[in-house]
């Protein structure tokens, strides 16, 4: 396989929008998705690795086809996540999984490696020589029962996935990952930078050696419209600023410009272009 710039690899999902504006719709969403639209719209080479029923997630992807190649186990069926509400007051219960992803998908070499599971799906370790690992753990810390009511749950010490650079966890799931954090005697020596988004309060950034600094987001224009997926289009905009060999606090800033043009609109084809995330730069305060 040729290599990538940035690979993402989880569930390419089925939204289905309970209370969309508009009535209820589905569509494309998941981690994985919306993160490498991300990095396709800042010009990146981008790959994504998932499973699903092909014949369903063909149509829902048919939009962004020209933007990023997508190889795909074939399933019986794909994850599926009906949606309710926005924010913090979102909740999600997952109608069906299209089961685990084998490493063995992962290609060895990619400049920019992102584990983004959204239901139990990446494996816990890959065999890959990429610059940058990063993760987005959310998908880890998500249990189901059998009526697919989704919960949090903490990670246990270890099961953060290695190798990784950089974490993206929003603020009410920082204690959730905390356990599975290793410390600084950790064997590897591969202690990872942690950024903590927060919605419209600064993201904190915190440092291998224990700093802490805030980068505040811009500032709004108008209300937010649809912020689903706006953590996904962080991380992808905030590896690709560290991988290009911004300091933290600027790469997290530029994250927070991309999640605030993604809020602006609705859904994946809301992810904005570099010219429409620097413009955002402009309003911090």
């Amino acid at each position: 396989m040729s290599r990538f710039d940035y690979v993402a690899v989880g569930h390419v999902t089925v939204d289905v929008l309970v209370d969309a504006p508009d009535g209820p719709r589905r569509q494309a969403g998941g981690g994985a998705l919306y993160s490498g639209l991300q990095a396709a719209r800042l010009g990146l080479r981008t790959l994504i690795l998932t499973s699903g029923r092909r014949a369903e997630l063909d149509g829902l992807l048919e939009p962004y086809r020209d933007e990023l190649q997508v190889q795909m186990l074939d399933t019986e069926q794909s994850t599926t996540l009906e949606t309710r509400g926005s924010g913090r007051r979102r909740t999600q219960r997952l109608l069906s999984w299209a089961g685990p992803l084998p490493s063995t998908m992962v290609p060895r070499r990619a400049a920019i490696l992102h584990l983004a599971p959204v239901a139990r799906e990446t494996p816990g370790r890959v065999d890959v020589s990429a610059e940058l690992v990063g993760i987005t753990p959310q998908g880890l810390m998500r249990r189901w029962d059998r009526s697919g009511t989704i919960e949090e749950v903490a990670l246990s010490a270890g099961a953060l996935p290695q190798p990784c650079d950089a974490v993206v966890i929003n603020a009410a799931e920082q204690d959730c990952l905390a356990p599975a954090l290793p410390d600084q005697t950790a064997p590897s020596g591969r202690l990872p930078l942690v950024a903590v988004t927060a919605g419209s309060e600064p993201t904190q950034i915190r440092l291998p050696d224990g700093r802490v600094t805030a980068v505040p987001p811009p500032q709004p224009g108008l209300d937010p419209i649809d912020d689903l997926g706006a953590g996904d289009v962080f991380a992808a905009a905030f590896f690709i600023a560290l991988h290009g060999g911004a300091p933290p606090a600027e790469a997290a800033a530029f994250g927070n410009a991309a999640a605030a043009v993604r809020i602006g609109g609705r859904g994946p084809g809301a992810i904005g272009r570099h010219q429409e995330i620097e413009a955002a730069l402009t309003q911090r305060p």
